[in-house]
């Protein structure tokens, strides 16, 4: 229970932190979609250019930071080694990538249909190139259980990125103030100076890392180097496709739909914005991968490891489960963070994050080839949900638009996850509490259904009152049946008899 107790702390200080960063970041999406309207199109190619992001991220990383994590706490390897090692693999892939790519922008550009606008790409890529170098050191801070800290950096990137969005987006323009000569005649300014923002924002969040960047004197190490490669390449397949399954539709849309460019990233735009809305199960997927990650690795001597990873497993769905009654509940509300012109895409919101939980139990589930050393399954899982998804993307985009982003994500997730569950309990398994999750999901379902269909008929604030009393209903169920009132801390004591 100490151990739960410690997952609990450090998921609460990345969880408060990723929504509180999550919260801030939110305000992104107000002021580009009022800044950029969704017929302009504007805002689909943020999406788009996002869409690669992620992609390159991860072939940036390649799987280190799970690698890193495994070798830091294996028998016989040294830490401090191991850490210098990683620092100076992710510095030699991320400067040799950025150098090979400035050096071919214009025919890169041209490929991925941003032939008028390499810079784009060029300040993009070399963004995501230093972010992949900096994940190294944000996971060394989880390494040294050292959430604050961790917290405070992220946070501070995403302020100054606020900062300058309102500032040039809606501060000079209103001013007409041009002091860097980058507005047009009237006052409105080129998508791409969004991505300046960004690098500008990464490069003074790698500054505030020099501390930890000092462990970069500690050598290479070879022979680690060649050991930590074996470990990590399924864990690169394993990401790449994995993440095609949140960002390839967004990457085909313009290629798949039937209609012009511009169309195209209108309708990607709507998408886009409307699934920021359902980043609150990302955002809380997230904050359970930073505290789970370390803690699952350190605690793989234990002899009770097995009967911990079901108990996080059953909490993370019951959560999740809130989370995503929650947003339903007051979506009404929530849909005031994105511009009137998008709210036509609201309807992707309940199955968008019904694939963010079942990514997330995918995530639960993995652990078992990583334990074992079996990495090979990841990719294996993650490349066939890529296979699914980009297939129900081209047969379905042509004919329902971005609703058949959403369920080809849906599909990929559900494909990954049954794969991983049944072939994992043949390798490693796990007596996960099924019938608890399968009624919590049910009752999720039927609270659901009541919140869609049952008020239709009255007016915004007794919807909202009934979706209150729903929520309210399966708190009270998560309190009589897992966490009751008596082992509460502070309060508890007034429940005991």
């Amino acid at each position: 229970m100490a151990s739960m107790k410690s997952l609990a702390r450090d998921t609460a200080i990345y969880g408060l932190s990723s929504i509180v960063a999550r919260f801030i970041n939110y305000w992104l999406v107000p002021i580009q979609t009022a800044r950029f309207a969704a017929s302009g199109g504007e805002y689909g190619v943020i999406t788009n250019v996002y869409a690669y992001v992620s992609i390159l991220i991860i072939l940036l990383t390649f799987g280190m930071e799970t690698t890193f994590f495994r070798f830091m706490n294996r028998e016989g390897e040294e830490p401090r080694r191991i850490y210098s090692t990683t620092l100076r693999m992710l510095a030699l892939t991320s400067l040799g990538s950025i150098a090979v790519v400035l050096a071919l922008l214009h025919p890169i550009a041209s490929a991925i249909g941003y032939a008028d606008h390499p810079e784009y790409v060029g300040v993009m890529y070399t963004t995501v190139a230093i972010d992949a170098f900096m994940a190294i050191p944000f996971a060394y801070l989880r390494y040294q259980h050292r959430p604050v800290k961790f917290a405070a950096l992220k946070i501070f990137n995403i302020l100054l990125n606020i900062v300058l969005n309102v500032l040039y987006l809606i501060v000079l323009p209103k001013l007409r103030m041009d002091p860097l000569g980058i507005y047009d005649d009237q006052f409105t300014l080129d998508v791409g100076f969004v991505f300046y923002i960004n690098l500008v924002c990464t490069l003074c969040s790698l500054l505030l890392l020099w501390k930890e960047l000092r462990g970069i004197r500690f050598g290479f190490d070879r022979a680690a180097c060649r050991r930590m490669l074996g470990y990590t390449w399924p864990l690169l397949i394993m990401g790449v496709a994995g993440q095609l399954n949140q960002a390839a539709s967004q990457i085909l849309f313009p290629y798949l739909y039937d209609g012009t460019v511009e169309e195209a990233r209108s309708q990607l735009g709507i998408y886009g914005a409307c699934i920021k809305i359902a980043m609150i199960m990302v955002m809380i997927t997230q904050a359970f991968r930073f505290a789970y990650e370390p803690f699952v690795f350190g605690k793989s001597k234990d002899k009770d490891n097995r009967q911990t990873y079901a108990q996080a497993m059953k909490f993370y769905i019951i959560f999740t489960l809130l989370a995503y009654l929650c947003v339903m509940g007051y979506l009404e509300v929530l849909k005031y963070v994105i511009g009137r012109s998008y709210w036509e895409g609201l309807r992707v919101v309940p199955i968008v994050m019904a694939a963010e939980i079942m990514f997330g139990v995918f995530f639960n589930l993995s652990f078992w080839y990583k334990l074992t050393d079996r990495t090979i399954w990841g990719a294996y899982f993650s490349g066939i949900g890529a296979v699914v998804l980009i297939a129900v993307d081209v047969l379905f985009i042509p004919r329902f638009s971005y609703m058949a982003c959403a369920w080809a994500g849906f599909a990929a997730y559900a494909s990954s996850m049954l794969l991983s569950y049944f072939i994992g309990q043949h390798y490693y398994k796990i007596d996960y509490p099924l019938r608890d999750i399968a009624c919590y999901a049910g009752l999720t379902l039927i609270l659901l259904a009541l919140m869609l269909f049952g008020a239709r008929s009255l007016p915004m604030w007794a919807r909202l009152a009934c979706n209150t009393i729903y929520i309210l209903a399966f708190v009270a169920y998560i309190v009589h049946h897992d966490f009751p009132l008596r082992s509460l801390p502070v309060v508890g004591r007034f429940f005991r008899k």
